[in-house]
């Protein structure tokens, strides 16, 4: 097919991207977030991934240059598999400031290694002083299944009691947006509202795709696609997520619409435009569009990286789903709840008060959280059970190290979830210093008191 539709997307990503590190670092997150906390929560197996001090700042400048360059397509190949680490790693450096998007960009920028976005209006075109309007159909279509299942699993996670049924946690957060012009005081208060936005927001996501993919509804999901990002932008502060789902859905339309974008910024790059069309383009009407497309992307390529982003895919569809090896509720527990697609579906407010405990004398203290975490990350520890087990490690290993004897950590937790009361979260007799950190069921998680139906 037409290499105009993943080339206009090529552009977009890197332009994005280029913007929310410049974004990142204007607001001041590099320093609050990775710079200035005196400790960091690890994904398990990447506890070696760390801040890097004030070289940290180099990391950001690196990924920002990346994400630059692969909207130029200058040097293709080598930027994106920059920006896919150099993200990654930024990503990895603290759980804390874990977000479905980072998730989905990682992802996104891995797949991307192996299409061939370079292929059509990039510098690398002019370098080589040949260009190919021709690429892989899988190229292009790898991407809008990425995104389907972003969009439908989304939807698939809205399908439960809480979100359709008690319309939380949006009848939490709606009321809160009283000062909204307009819609504030007339709907943020409706009960009928609050079931209104649950209700479309998961027939949105499950339905989205599908709109996507044919030509006559295509038109309208756009909008609905500009109307819901744009709507849920100014209802929460999810920062450039919703302009680059926006983005991202232009892929969905066909390469005529792609190449009138290209047209225009030929128009605006003059002197590029001289040299681009000076190209000897490859427009052979006599061979066959897979002939075309192999020019490019030769088919010993090709069968290395099909086999690849297949395994990607399988992936992708099977990894959301691992939350059904664990006993109890994944909304309690989380355990299978990150890289799964569930977006806002929870309101948890927790709080986790620790005690060190000499193991021989039984003489004890308690810890002030705010000595060791921001907090931004106190507030995010004290309700997930996988930070409270590394925090626990951590308190121990330090009060340890500063000559204490027999150590033992405890934690006296209570969590509310999606507006119902505190309960106790955490067995407060069992010694957390002494658990490990596995993929197996923490046994030390108290059960959910109530009932959550849904996938």
């Amino acid at each position: 097919m037409h290499a105009a539709p993943l080339a206009v997307f090529r552009m977009a990503f890197g332009v994005m991207m280029c913007l929310s590190i410049i974004r990142f670092w204007y607001h001041g997150w590099i320093e609050t977030l990775y710079i200035q906390p005196k400790f960091h929560f690890s994904y398990y197996g990447f506890e070696w991934v760390k801040p890097l001090g004030d070289y940290t700042y180099l990391l950001f400048i690196i990924c920002g240059i990346s994400a630059l360059l692969v909207a130029l397509g200058l040097k293709y190949r080598l930027a994106i598999i920059t920006f896919f680490l150099s993200f990654t790693y930024i990503e990895l450096m603290d759980k804390t400031t874990y977000l479905n998007h980072y998730y989905f960009i990682s992802l996104l920028s891995f797949l991307m290694i192996f299409l061939p976005a370079n292929a059509y209006f990039s510098v690398d075109n002019l370098i080589k002083k040949r260009s190919y309007n021709r690429v892989p159909k899988w190229g292009v279509d790898s991407i809008k299944f990425l995104l389907g299942i972003v969009y439908f699993y989304a939807g698939l996670a809205k399908i439960n009691s809480d979100w359709l049924c008690r319309a939380q946690p949006l009848k939490i957060w709606l009321p809160s947006k009283y000062d909204l012009p307009w819609l504030g005081d007339t709907l943020m208060h409706q009960n009928w509202f609050h079931y209104a936005m649950s209700w479309s927001g998961m027939l949105y996501d499950l339905a989205i795709p599908f709109l996507l993919l044919y030509k006559r509804t295509r038109m309208f999901a756009f909008v609905l696609v500009v109307f819901f990002h744009v709507f849920t932008r100014v209802l929460f502060p999810i920062g450039m997520f919703p302009f680059i789902m926006i983005v991202s859905t232009l892929i969905f339309f066909d390469a005529s619409f792609h190449e009138k974008i290209i047209g225009f910024l030929r128009k605006i790059l003059k002197r590029w435009s001289l040299r681009v069309e000076s190209i000897n383009t490859v427009t052979e009407r006599s061979r066959s569009e897979s002939q075309l497309a192999n020019q490019f992307f030769p088919i010993k390529r090709k069968k290395l990286v099909l086999p690849i982003i297949g395994v990607f895919f399988v992936i992708q569809l099977l990894f959301p789903f691992r939350y059904l090896l664990y006993p109890g509720e994944l909304f309690w527990t989380e355990e299978g709840y990150r890289f799964s697609w569930r977006v806002m579906l929870m309101e948890k407010m927790g709080i986790s008060t620790f005690k060190i405990v000499n193991a021989e004398t039984g003489d004890s203290f308690y810890v002030n959280n705010a000595d060791f975490l921001t907090s931004f990350q106190e507030k995010q520890m004290s309700f997930q059970p996988d930070f409270i087990l590394e925090y626990a490690h951590f308190l121990g290993d330090h009060f340890t190290s500063q000559g204490h004897k027999n150590v033992q950590v405890f934690v006296e937790s209570y969590v509310a979830l999606n507006g119902r009361l505190s309960t106790p979260f955490i067995d407060k007799t069992v010694d957390l210093y002494a658990e490990k950190e596995s993929f197996k069921h923490k046994t030390w998680i108290l059960p959910f008191t109530d009932v959550i139906k849904g996938l």
